[in-house]
């Protein structure tokens, strides 16, 4: 946990995939063929507080779902990228467009969609379904579960890491 503590302190984005992270991973079509997804709202509020506390967070997904633009808008997520595959190649665009490095990038993901990516951030977290791929190379596994709040819990890491949680903490006293 030390490591993983050392290398959040570093963290300026956070990037997370979305089905299996930000949701369970089900996905329910309405008889209009529309999907309907499953957000946790601890999840959300995590998300509020890193971006209240100066870390952005940004979404990228191999799927084009517009729910997640919803979602996203709510949270006050910077970016949203969908239909992208090997998501590898958007960390390139995120460096530039937020004058970061990848060291300075904490990506979440779930499944072998976001094993390219995770591989190449400071700081990869894998939630605790995720698939055994992804969890080998994980820096941290949490012990929630994607959609369930898992989200949350990488964010408390990342504010109480950088010295920001008591501050977060304020705003609610």
């Amino acid at each position: 946990m030390k490591s993983v503590l050392k290398r959040a302190k570093k963290i300026k984005l956070l990037m997370l995939d979305v089905d299996g992270v930000l949701t369970d991973g089900r996905i329910i079509y309405d008889n209009l063929g529309r999907d309907l997804k499953f957000f946790d709202v601890h999840d959300g509020l995590g998300v509020y507080l890193l971006w209240l506390m100066g870390i952005k967070t940004v979404l990228a997904t191999a799927k084009n779902s517009g729910v997640i633009s919803h979602r996203a808008k709510d949270m006050l997520v910077e970016e949203v990228y969908k239909d992208i595959f090997p998501k590898s190649k958007i960390l390139e665009i995120v460096k530039k467009r937020f004058k970061v490095s990848a060291q300075e990038v904490c990506f979440v993901g779930d499944d072998l969609v976001d094993f390219s990516i995770m591989k190449r951030c400071g700081l990869s977290i894998a939630v605790a379904n995720a698939c055994d791929e992804i969890k080998k190379i994980a820096h941290y596994i949490t012990r929630k579960t994607g959609g369930r709040g898992a989200v949350r819990e990488v964010a408390e890491i990342l504010l109480k890491s950088q010295g920001l949680w008591q501050k977060a903490l304020k705003i609610y006293e």
